[in-house]
């Protein structure tokens, strides 16, 4: 049986196999603490039988005006409990948690451009290439921004592709 709750301090000692995954990006702890202490409502685990850490999503909400957005910076499974669904489940409730609580106009991610199950997860979940970010990863590969637009974006504008490509130095939010 799969519990999902809130991420906490304990967990920062207990989920480094999970970021063994050469695609999941590693932070260092301040960065999970920071996310941690200023999003807890953005940050939770998969919990397997024995305690296991089978997987988590970590977000936070952020942006003005209809630029307010809930924002996935990791969302990642341990290999041995993939195909469950969890990271559909874990994304579910961060959606959920920028459209009911923090009334978000879309949420978005980046995804590497080489990822591509990663990409088809995320359409399946009804994300769209919204952008390409060039050299967004360690100034080398391609990011893709992708955007799903949530109940507050009756228009659906927020997830209009942009022509062009850009630069790190062009986001708007860190």
């Amino acid at each position: 049986m799969t519990t999902i709750r809130r991420f906490c301090c304990n967990d920062l000692l207990r989920f480094a196999s999970v970021n063994l995954d050469h695609l999941t990006e590693t932070f260092n702890m301040s960065f999970y603490m920071t996310y941690l202490a200023r999003w807890p409502d953005y940050f939770h685990v998969a919990e397997g039988p024995g305690n296991h850490i089978m997987g988590y999503i970590m977000g936070k909400v952020e942006g003005q005006g209809e630029s307010w957005h809930g924002h996935v910076t990791a969302v990642t499974v341990s290999s041995e409990y993939r195909r469950q669904k969890l990271a559909k489940k874990l994304m579910h409730l961060l959606e959920d948690i920028s459209d009911k609580i923090d009334k978000a106009y879309f949420v978005d991610l980046f995804v590497r451009a080489s990822n591509m199950p990663a990409m088809k997860m995320y359409e399946k979940l009804g994300y769209v290439i919204y952008r390409r970010v060039l050299r967004y990863y360690s100034g080398e590969e391609d990011g893709l921004d992708m955007r799903k637009a949530l109940s507050r974006d009756v228009d659906k504008k927020s997830i209009i592709p942009l022509k062009r490509p850009i630069t790190p130095d062009e986001l708007e939010y860190d």
